[in-house]
């Protein structure tokens, strides 16, 4: 990508305010060179590193200079998502703020009753009297089939229901959205705010992942990334982002346990660093467990016991859920740094007697004695992660922690507890994956050298063999990219075609694991059974997701996975998708432009008719009608959705306002000369 500057003349303007006339800008490019410049208010900004900042104002410049064209990191998170970008060479990441002002994007999206969309804050902000129409924790459904959601669906307020393959999606007032439509919304709103900030189209991204998705819910998270109008470079495991950004400038070698604990999903994984390698060892974790089960034990426990004391139960009141579950986790965040915390909602419910108020108050030790079960499912996946690695607690040099649950005192001291050693804390644990993600777009674009990444596949991979065996093509916690290929043969005399079943998890019974798809290979010549040698071919690739083909050797057929019933959208639907997305982009240009129309449409109304009240006696009588006929004509347009007409009837009375300004002004001048012809104006004022 290239930009123009325009100078002959720079005037720098140190912090300390400072003035200094410093030449042209052929003698000042070196200078300049190897820092990012920004242009803020028609000057441009350059900074290096963590010296102090530089405004630049640069004019009549005729030299272009070549900018790289920059790549996104995003964690795109079951509660909060946050984007990160190497803004040069060298640099380190920044992490974006939205256009609300946060480093955090709330992962929530909210359809409200007028049409508009709402995305991030503005999203949560009215949750609580919109419940049914604001979708959250949308990364729990991602990838995953109505009947695997059960647990997931009786704690949010809106519906869920099976859509095309079985699949969970979301219904909002009869139409459906899938995961990963709502994702994409996060997604675009993120691209939006880096593109703000960076003052440039941004394409390219990697988008992180918990270590334990599985291969549906990693391509499903792809394809989000998609929707939104990005590139997806990459899908990266969360753990391996958070050690990239702790490890980038550290020389040091040593085994780093990783522990993060998301709004819904937990993972814990082992890894070996050394000189800029970053080789995972292990990985395992829960992804039906985060933060959200912390506020639902809360949430649970309030409402029984105002439904003891009130016989009401507050789970059955959609808004007073809502403000319940608020509450709930501002609770938790609250006790992470005080012993106890009061709850206290005004007018939460009603019956017969009058309002009814919730005033309670929560201690730690009460909190967490609602949670201890919680705390203690992260046990087997720490020790099964150990075990696969082949280390010991003592092999462990350092812990990061990632994800804002992890700063829950309980959860600290289980890591404690299970491996003597004290958790790093220089590190926030909201912003780390991002940062992370970020570095790795910058090697992949090409800004950013000296990092190896030997990344892992979570769950092993096979296909359904006689007897309902699954049958291990990939074990789990295979470095990955990967291939690997086996020879089959029919089960049956004369069979011309087979299936093959493509499967996910660690159960010996291929029933028991998940099924990511069927595949057949047809046109097999008849022979007698064992006879055809069937050649399947498995591939995961570094985004850790996974590519199927078959091969019959004697006929050189080949089929490269055409998964029926999988829950991998087709491209037919993901190009939909898109064309949906970009057409909701343009509703969103012209509702904005309206909504600003509207605005100025007012204003100028407002202020043509302060300007007739005071000087309309100076204004000739027609002109003066013709003015107020065009306010009156704008007001009328002011709830129309006819953005020409609104923009035809401002213009109109910009005009009329143009034209009685002018005869304002002639009457005034009038005025001040017939003054001045007695004397009036012309009058010095006396020496003193």
């Amino acid at each position: 990508m290239r930009y123009a500057e325009r100078n002959q003349l720079i005037r720098r303007r140190e912090i300390t305010g400072n003035d200094e006339m410093i030449g042209s800008y052929e003698e000042e490019i070196a200078g300049i060179e190897g820092k990012r410049v920004y242009n803020i208010g028609g000057c441009h900004y350059a900074r290096a590193g963590r010296k102090k900042m530089a405004a630049v104002e640069v004019r009549q410049l005729t030299r272009e200079v070549d900018v790289m064209p920059k790549a996104v990191g995003i964690d795109l998170g079951t509660t909060n998502s946050v984007a990160a970008v190497v803004e040069f060479p060298g640099e380190e990441p920044t992490v974006i703020v939205t256009a609300e002002g946060s480093r955090l994007c709330p992962s929530v999206v909210a359809f409200t009753k007028t049409g508009e969309r709402l995305v991030g804050q503005l999203a949560k902000r009215q949750a609580i009297l919109n419940p049914q129409n604001t979708v959250y924790s949308i990364k729990r459904f991602m990838g995953r089939r109505y009947s695997e959601v059960e647990a997931e669906r009786q704690i949010v307020p809106f519906k869920v229901v099976p859509g095309k393959n079985e699949m969970a999606v979301v219904d909002i007032d009869g139409k459906q959205y899938t995961p990963e439509e709502i994702s994409a919304m996060i997604l675009a709103k993120l691209k939006k705010d880096v593109e703000a900030y960076l003052g440039e189209e941004v394409k390219d991204a990697v988008i992180t992942v918990p270590a334990y998705f599985n291969d549906a819910q990693r391509n499903s998270t792809k394809i989000a990334g998609e929707v939104a109008g990005f590139n997806v470079l990459r899908i990266l495991n969360e753990p391996t982002a958070a050690s990239i950004a702790y490890g980038v400038d550290k020389k040091q070698e040593g085994t780093i346990l990783v522990w993060d604990l998301g709004g819904g999903t937990f993972d814990v994984t082992i890894l070996y660093m050394r000189e800029g390698v970053y080789e995972v060892k292990a990985t395992n974790g829960d992804t039906h467990l985060g933060g959200d089960d912390w506020d639902e034990a809360l949430v649970n426990y309030i409402a029984d016991e105002f439904q003891r004391a009130n016989g009401i139960d507050l789970r059955k009141d959609p808004q007073a859920l809502q403000r319940l579950r608020e509450s709930a986790e501002k609770a938790k965040c609250e006790l992470s740094t005080v012993m106890q915390t009061s709850i206290s909602l005004p007018f939460i419910t009603s019956d017969q007697t009058g309002p009814k108020h919730l005033d309670m108050t929560i201690t730690r030790a009460k909190f967490e004695e609602l949670t201890r079960h919680l705390v203690e499912r992260m046990v087997a996946p720490f020790q099964q992660a150990l075990k696969d690695a082949q280390l010991s607690v003592e092999d462990i040099d350092e812990i990061i922690l990632v994800g804002g649950s992890t700063r829950m005192p309980m959860v600290q001291e289980l890591i404690r507890r299970l491996t003597g050693k004290e958790p790093r804390k220089g590190i926030n644990p909201d912003e780390v994956v991002a940062i992370g993600a970020a570095i790795q777009a910058a090697v992949l674009t090409g800004q950013h050298k000296g990092i190896v990444l030997v990344d892992v596949t979570p769950l092993s991979v096979g296909v359904e063999t006689q007897g309902g065996v699954m049958t291990v093509m990939i074990p789990r916690n295979t470095p990955i990219p990967y291939k690997h290929t086996e020879i089959y043969t029919t089960a049956h005399d004369f069979q011309t075609s087979v299936e093959i079943k493509v499967l996910q998890g660690e159960r010996p019974m291929a029933r028991d694991n998940r099924l990511l798809g069927v595949f057949h290979l047809e046109g097999i010549p008849p022979a007698p059974k064992g006879v055809p040698r069937i050649e399947v071919t498995f591939d995961v690739d570094a985004n850790g997701i996974l590519h199927v083909s078959a091969k019959d050797l004697g006929t050189g057929k080949e089929a490269k996975v055409s998964i029926t019933g999988s829950t991998t959208l087709s491209q037919a639907d993901i190009d939909q998708m898109i064309r949906d997305a970009e057409l909701h982009a343009e509703e969103d240009r012209r509702r904005r432009e309206l909504i600003e129309l509207r605005n100025r449409a007012e204003s100028l109304a407002y202020q043509t008719e302060r300007m007739l009240e005071e000087y309309g006696h100076r204004i000739p009588t027609e002109e003066k009608e013709v003015t107020h006929a065009a306010v009156q004509n704008v007001r009328a347009l002011l709830s129309s959705e006819d953005l020409n007409a609104l923009r035809q009837a401002i213009e109109t009375l910009e005009q009329a306002a143009q034209s009685a300004g002018e005869a304002i002004y002639r009457g005034v001048s009038e005025y001040a000369g017939d003054q001045s012809t007695y004397g009036v104006a012309s009058e010095e004022p006396h020496e003193q």
